[in-house]
């Protein structure tokens, strides 16, 4: 018996046995002291939560932004007592900042970093969208949604930049199909619910709560985003430990068993590379300008019809009611969402990029037929339509890949940011002409023929994007050989 409790002593406790022998003399062992109480920090997976969380919320709202006008369409018009061509300016003014900002908004993040952009942004954000409600002109109206297109410039750019550093990279495109998802439920609710608000409360009040909810998420970005994991760690271990003026001892701070620090384990950052040189090289890149038309044509024409002029379409020429007309843009919307999320995998299972994006880009194109040629079919049918379009309109978003993987690879963002302006560019360029084309045409020719040629011009965008995918090449950017 006596044995065995000597045994479960332990090294510490034979070593103090051995000290404590009758008429054994020398020094005593140090006693160990109790570690002082540490409070729990909060676990890594609960921090990437929180942080990608206040990116996707503000990333959502910019959704919301970019297509509410299609569902208070005839409000704005009443409001402001304006035609076609100056709703299709107002609305277009979201894009106009939209697309001169996506390259810049890149190297903020790059400089300023995430947090800073999408605390500022949303704050800027929620000035624009309180002057839209609240004011009494449309120039006011024009200047608050141009505010709100500066203020969520910068949201995707920051929510991938967030992505890159706080989930391993196995998850990062899985990530970015999620985040589309959720982006196009934000576009989603700015159809037929917002119909629905708007026709029980004033949209005025929708935006004034806008405002208030961006100021919110400006808050929250600053207080809970952090740019890199490191830096939160290191915040939260900092609060943690007690203050200490004294030096720690040797013995405790060098212990080889202690674990090193997030930020001594992670490997060194790359150089940094001069964003006017890696502009340059995608500028030059003729493997760029492909998936940069594929974008004005696909992308642009689907945000000029979901995102301002399906509504007012569907009203007039088919003669649908506001609500009746929102549900069928929000299916769009919706089938845009689900085709974000399966348009990546479809690609990566069957290893193909550019025959994926051929095949959807055409389709779509070729789905605009039955609106060209004036059909009236039962509701069910243009519901289910409309649904289909969008579960195709994702295609267009393989162009990102394309552009990425034909620059080197310290160039990716760059790339990617040059082929998103395609998009806004393209929406800008398309909803006040499409305006332009009714003021013209219906006190000629009627409002079913005016909107027959307005609808003209989004197909013919529509076919461009799918006539750039047949002219696109998928080159793999290779280094240069060494001489």
């Amino acid at each position: 018996m006596r044995a065995s409790k000597r045994d479960t002593r332990g090294a510490a406790g034979e070593a103090r046995a051995r000290y404590h022998r009758p008429g054994r003399r020398g020094p005593r062992p140090p006693r160990r002291t109790r570690a002082p109480d540490i409070p729990r920090m909060a676990t890594p997976t609960r921090s990437r939560h929180v942080v990608l969380g206040v990116a996707l919320a503000a990333y959502v709202l910019s959704f919301f932004h970019r297509t509410a006008p299609a569902a208070i369409a005839g409000e704005l018009s009443q409001a402001f007592s304006i035609g076609g061509a100056a709703l299709g300016a107002l609305a277009a003014t979201y894009f106009y900042v939209y697309t001169v900002l996506q390259v810049p908004v890149g190297v903020l993040a790059d400089t300023l970093g995430p947090r800073r952009l999408l605390a500022a942004g949303s704050g800027i954000a929620a000035a624009g969208s309180l002057l839209f409600a609240l004011a009494p002109a449309w120039e006011l109206a024009a200047v608050g949604r141009t505010l709100v297109g500066v203020g969520v410039a910068g949201a995707f750019i920051a929510t991938l930049k967030l992505a890159s550093v706080w989930i391993p990279p196995q998850r990062f495109a899985t990530f970015a199909g999620v985040t589309l998802f959720a982006g196009n439920l934000g576009a989603v609710a700015a159809g037929a619910p917002l119909a629905w608000i708007v026709a029980q409360a004033s949209w005025r009040g929708v935006f004034v709560a806008l405002g208030a909810l961006s100021a919110l998420l400006a808050l929250a970005a600053w207080w809970w985003v952090r740019d890199q994991p490191q830096a939160d760690a290191g915040r939260e271990r900092e609060a943690a430990l007690p203050a200490s003026p004294a030096p720690a001892s040797p013995a405790v701070s060098a212990s080889p068993a202690a674990p090193a620090s997030p930020a001594a384990s992670a490997p060194a950052p790359a150089a940094p590379v001069r964003w006017t040189r890696a502009l340059a090289h995608v500028l030059a890149n003729p493997a760029t300008w492909p998936a940069f038309l594929v974008n004005v044509g696909v992308g642009g024409s689907y945000f000029a019809f979901a995102g301002l002029w399906a509504v007012p379409y569907l009203q007039q020429a088919h003669g649908m009611t506001r609500v009746q007309a929102a549900q069928h843009s929000s299916l769009m919307l919706l089938g845009v969402a689900f085709g974000s999320l399966a348009i990546g995998l479809i690609s990566d299972r069957l290893g193909s990029r550019l025959g994926v994006m051929r095949s959807a880009a055409c389709l779509y194109a070729a789905s605009w037929a039955p609106w060209l040629l004036g059909a009236h079919w039962p509701a069910w049918a243009t519901l289910a339509w409309c649904f289909g379009m969008g579960l195709l309109i994702p295609g267009f978003t393989l162009s990102w890949t394309m552009a990425k993987e034909a620059n080197p690879p310290e160039f990716a963002g760059i790339a990617t940011a040059v082929v998103n302006v395609g998009i806004f560019l393209g929406t800008a360029l398309l909803q006040p002409l499409v305006g332009w084309v009714l003021d013209r045409q219906a006190p000629v020719v009627g409002a079913d023929r005016a909107w027959g040629a307005a609808i003209a011009c989004l197909a013919g965008a529509a076919l461009l994007g799918a006539a750039m995918t047949l002219a696109s090449r998928n080159p793999k950017w290779a280094p240069p050989r060494a001489a």
